[in-house]
């Protein structure tokens, strides 16, 4: 099985030479390539594949003698990256290749002969590069990704082989279902809530004060470098805090259920809300749902993702009636037909618990709620008792 571990680098200051040297080479190379497939298109009509790209490297370090400084498999990696940058492109899940910029996160990958040793990664044409491994790394290393953030920090991606193989799910077990909102992040099918932590509005003053120190320096000066760098370092800040509260709220989540059942937002079209923008964007959903996924697989349970259109915070759980409208600001409302008094957060996970493991049992993800469609109560009791156990 497959396993990441994400480690700190700590270069010296030639190392840190040569990797700078590693990542113009790589980058050069991407926006050189990327511009020779437009032009090709726009020239004959036809596109240029990473692997027809990567032809043309020994030609390039004829012109560019600097580019033999970088590990000869790097730049191979990098039109090859180009290659299934386009195909992800065609197929609809990214979008149009970019040109990389000197500024921001910079990255070059090792596709082998990275060797780990005594708490350093050795790297060819770097040499040992000293790392806190805080995690075992147990198998037969693939991949390598070394990368550089806004503040100078250093971090190595280690994708290795542990020789195991991918455990087998099942849904016996504890199910829950959650529901993601604003004023409390997560509410679970069994009634826990946990509130919405907004670290990037604690942190807004500082990074506001920071910004402010930014927008006064004169553009290229060493000043403007240094504040910049601030400003950076607020971000890294925020984005630390809430990858923590997500590792460890997805961690618990994971740990004491096998079925976890949550919605499938859609996020981006949310974010087109200028009223929420802001606070849609701090919370993190879409990192939450892919650390619960990727979790649960990893240990064997499931993950499963109910449609956004299903009508969960205006249905009853209990007798499945289906109210008409249901405003934002309405938290707690009664069903008209039974008379029971919903929690609308509550409620909704509930509801995406069940719809969760009827599609799980049936096989099917067509809707089985709907307004003239009921079903017993005591006949809906027994078959969620006898899905949920523990």
């Amino acid at each position: 099985m497959l396993k990441v571990v994400k480690v700190r680098l700590y270069p010296n200051t030639e190392q840190q030479q040569l990797l700078e040297q590693s990542f113009g080479n790589v980058r050069w190379l991407w926006n050189y390539c990327l511009n020779l497939m437009n032009q090709t298109y726009l020239d004959t009509g036809k596109g240029l594949s990473g692997y027809e790209v990567k032809k043309l490297i020994p030609g390039l370090k004829k012109e560019y003698e600097w580019l033999s400084l970088t590990y000869s498999q790097c730049l191979q990696q990098t039109c090859l990256n180009l290659g299934v940058a386009f195909n992800n492109f065609f197929e609809r899940r990214a979008r149009y290749p970019k040109f990389k910029s000197k500024h921001g996160k910079q990255c070059i990958q090792y596709p082998q002969n990275v060797k780990l040793t005594n708490q350093c990664l050795n790297l060819p044409k770097i040499g040992e590069v000293k790392a806190v491994i805080h995690r075992p790394i147990e198998g037969k290393i693939k991949t390598v990704t070394v990368s550089k953030n806004s503040c100078n920090q250093y971090f190595a991606s280690v994708l290795f082989d542990d020789g195991q193989e991918k455990p087998d799910s099942n849904i016996e077990g504890k199910a829950v279902g959650i529901d993601v909102g604003l004023t409390h992040f997560a509410i679970t099918s069994d009634g826990s809530k946990f509130d919405n932590p907004r670290f990037l509005t604690k942190h807004e003053k500082n990074l506001k004060r920071k910004q402010q120190q930014l927008s006064r320096k004169q553009e290229g000066s060493n000043n403007r470098n240094i504040s910049r760098k601030k400003v950076a370092r607020v971000h890294r800040k925020t984005t630390n805090c809430r990858q923590d509260f997500l590792h460890k709220l997805s961690r618990r989540i994971v740990d004491e259920n096998q079925v976890i059942v949550t919605e499938n937002l859609n996020v981006k079209g949310m974010m087109k809300n200028h009223c929420l923008a802001k606070a849609i964007a701090q919370v993190g959903w879409g990192m939450f749902m892919t650390m619960l996924k990727y979790k649960a697989e990893n240990e064997g349970k499931i993950y499963q993702e109910v449609d956004r259109f299903f009508p969960s915070s205006k249905t009853c759980h209990f007798c499945l009636n289906q109210v008409g409208s249901l405003p934002l600001d309405i938290r707690h409302w009664t069903c008209e037909n039974c008379q029971t008094k919903h929690d609308r957060d509550v409620n909704a996970a509930i509801n995406l618990r069940d719809e969760g493991l009827r599609i799980l049992t049936c096989g099917t993800r067509d809707k089985a709620y709907r307004q003239t469609v009921s079903r017993s109560n005591r006949g809906r009791k027994k078959s969620t008792t006898a899905l949920v156990s523990g």
